[in-house]
């Protein structure tokens, strides 16, 4: 009996030790870390799901619902409904300006969330060239339809609803909140942007007069060619501007401040980004994208609607088209005027009508040109002289507050 009980201790002992063998021991483990190897890709994929999934719906709720003003953006896909279901121009025309608004918005705030990330001059240049990229790509489909007055005019339009609307509700409303409180602005920016203002209505100045003289050797070549000419110089100015206010004299361009205590306390005021640069990106694509859309059925819909409201062409691209693509630089510029922030008022104002006559406007004859359309600087006579005084009166009224500054 005990030598039966012996031999099966030493199976059960032989059995065990099979069981924790070096071969087993190996098996055992691989197993073991295959299915927490598996384990943990499959809660990585949940994770990284989750987190992607997290990130695009805080990326939509910042960029989409966190402004009022983009209550108006459905409005833009019921225009193209109704475009492809009716005939009402008129609604179509109305629906795309309330559509295209809060988009014209969001494509400068994605502008400026991107230039956190890209430094000064990458992000000077990306404002500049995104600032008014609504106003660019409504004329450049209307150079594709040929429609050169309508181009003329809204460009012109934005010109003066900047200089003299916006400019004058900022200071209006910056002297009602700070009566007692004389406001400051940057000398040298006036100073320069009313000289870049100038030349560009110099530029505009000369075709007109050569046509209305009728001084030109070839009847309308001259004129278009003089107009090609000024465009591409004025376009070089414009570089050599923007050399000059990221390069060479960024100094000049940092907001004045009262004293070292306004100016830390407003240091720890300074805002960060709200997004990442790979979705300001993403976001800039996808609103200049939609803005093409719609531009192209609000340009479609332009004689309709004049037709249908029995509005003059004229008065909606003067009127109408500019206060589209500038409403936000209209709201921001009062809002920043009435918290004592004349500066950026002043920029966003005068900086946009800078931007439009010696960027957009010779860009989009550059543009024609390229098309084969014969967009030119003739703004006809009263449009020129119009906008010639209106760049004098603003430069006299800046430099008659540079003078009492400094009284």
């Amino acid at each position: 009996m005990e030598i039966e009980s012996l031999k099966e201790r030493s199976s059960h002992a032989f059995e065990d030790e099979s069981l924790i063998s070096p071969g087993n021991i190996g098996q055992n483990s691989h197993s073991f870390h295959e299915s927490q190897l598996g384990s943990s890709y499959g809660e990585w994929r949940i994770w990284g799901s989750k987190h992607l999934g997290s990130a695009v719906f805080m990326s939509i709720r910042i960029v989409v619902f966190s402004n009022k003003l983009n209550l108006l953006m459905p409005f833009g896909p019921l225009a193209v409904l109704i475009h492809i279901l009716t005939d009402h121009n008129g609604w179509v025309f109305f629906l795309t300006l309330l559509g295209i608004t809060p988009l014209a918005e969001r494509l400068g705030y994605a502008t400026e969330q991107l230039a956190f990330y890209t430094g000064d001059t990458v992000g000077g240049l990306l404002n500049a060239t995104f600032g008014n990229a609504t106003e660019i790509i409504i004329s450049i489909y209307a150079l594709k339809s040929g429609m050169i007055r309508v181009v003329q005019q809204s460009l012109l339009g934005s010109i003066l609803s900047n200089m003299l609307l916006v400019l004058g509700c900022a200071f209006f409303c910056g002297g009602i909140v700070f009566n007692k409180k004389q406001q400051v602005f940057n000398k040298a920016i006036a100073v320069l942007n009313s000289g870049l203002l100038l030349m560009a209505v110099m530029g505009l100045l000369f075709p007109a007069v050569l046509h209305f003289t009728h001084t030109e050797v070839h009847f309308g070549r001259s004129e278009l060619a003089l107009s090609r000419f000024s465009s591409c110089i004025m376009l070089l100015a414009y570089g050599g501007y923007l050399f000059f206010q990221l390069k060479s004299q960024k100094n000049l361009y940092k907001p004045i401040s009262e004293g070292e205590i306004l100016h830390e306390e407003g240091s720890d005021d300074d805002e960060g980004p709200e997004i990442s640069k790979w979705e300001s990106m993403i976001w800039l694509s996808i609103l200049t994208a939609w803005i093409a859309i719609l531009s192209q059925y609000l340009v479609d819909a332009i004689e309709g609607a004049s037709a249908a409201w029995k509005m003059p062409v004229s008065f909606i691209s003067v009127v109408l088209l500019p206060l589209v693509g500038n409403a936000a630089e209209h709201a921001s510029a009062i809002m920043f005027a009435m918290k004592d922030k004349l500066d950026i008022s002043l920029g966003v104002a005068i900086g946009s009508s800078t931007q439009i006559s010696m960027f957009a406007i010779p860009f989009c004859v550059v543009v024609g040109w390229i098309m084969g359309r014969p967009m030119d600087l003739n703004f006809q006579l009263f449009e020129t002289a119009t906008l010639f005084i209106t760049v004098l009166v603003v430069a006299f009224l800046l430099q008659a507050l540079l003078i009492t500054l400094k009284d």
